[in-house]
């Protein structure tokens, strides 16, 4: 039997820490033995994405409680607060390490050991990939945007660790410590788009933008199919957590009686919300009559 969302989005968040807490060691005595920059920038990597998984952690367990008397809409909203602490954490090291970087530049070292290095990252490649293999059907099966955000680090980190064996492999062969440095700037640029693209999509969940156009489209049609309803009109979406709002209002011949036209109201809710299960749904029934239309429903 498959586990619930809540349990696979907490189990997910511990899997996280404890490969993060696992790279952390080997990635620093990699860096300590080769003195590589780029080991340095894949271990700054790695520590952030500590710091973002315990975020994450604390975050997920405040999205999933309950809705109460102060907060009707749920604490969903943590998620989004949670993914933007992560961007500015991972431009702040991106922006450290380019500092690190310079003074590298001024000051060349090669390489050393750079068997080590090879073999850390070889390591850490294996793990990351296992953890971003659960966490994509952790996201797919709840939609979190905290675990979204959390595998957004780890893809960064991957990519990190890729570039940084590749870099320690080439700075030891060709006996170039200038490239150990371009590697580590790579990397830094990286997290820099990283921070950008978490953040942009934690603001997009804090300033309640709308669901996808192609879900206000499903919308849409599943409101105008039903054979009852005239039109439809002013269609709000937002999500927050693992919760989506819906809010249209529908309208339907004006001889209905108000029990009929309720009822018209029901069976449209309860079509949404088999398309879209677990979704807030509140639907508006108006006459025909009133000709009371807003904003058409988005078709793009």
């Amino acid at each position: 039997m498959a586990m619930e969302p809540q349990r696979l989005m907490r189990l997910a968040t511990v899997a996280s820490m404890s490969t993060a807490l696992i790279l952390i060691v080997a990635k620093f005595l990699a860096w300590r033995l080769t003195d590589s920059v780029s080991m340095l920038s894949s271990l700054v990597d790695t520590s952030l994405d500590l710091v973002s998984s315990m975020v994450t952690f604390f975050a997920v367990r405040q999205s999933l409680v309950p809705a109460d008397d102060n907060h009707r809409f749920g604490h969903g909203k943590a998620e989004g607060l949670a993914g933007l602490i992560q961007a500015g954490f991972i431009a702040a090291s991106g922006c450290a390490l380019l500092v690190a970087i310079v003074e590298r530049l001024g000051n060349p070292r090669q390489v050393r050991e750079e068997g080590i290095g090879l073999a850390v990252s070889a390591v850490a490649i294996g793990l990351t990939l296992c953890l971003v293999t659960f966490q994509k059907y952790v996201v797919r099966r709840s939609g979190s945007l905290a675990i979204s955000a959390d595998m957004a680090h780890y893809n960064t980190d991957l990519v990190a660790t890729l570039v940084t064996g590749a870099g320690v492999f080439l700075s030891g062969l060709l006996d170039q410590p200038l490239i150990d440095s371009g590697v580590a700037a790579l990397v830094a640029l990286y997290l820099m788009h990283g921070a950008w693209t978490v953040g942009r999509e934690s603001l997009n969940v804090l300033m309640d933008h709308e669901l996808p156009a192609e879900d206000s489209r499903k919308i849409e049609a599943i409101a105008r199919a039903h054979p009852g309803v005239k039109d439809a009109h002013d269609l709000k979406t937002r999500s927050s957590g693992l919760t989506k709002f819906i809010q249209l209002h529908i309208e339907v011949d004006r001889d209905l009686s108000v029990v009929l036209g309720h009822a018209i109201g029901l069976e449209v809710q309860a079509e949404i919300a088999r398309a879209f299960p677990g979704a807030e749904i509140i639907i508006h029934v108006d006459p025909s009559s009133l000709n009371a239309k807003g904003p058409s429903l988005r078709s793009g």
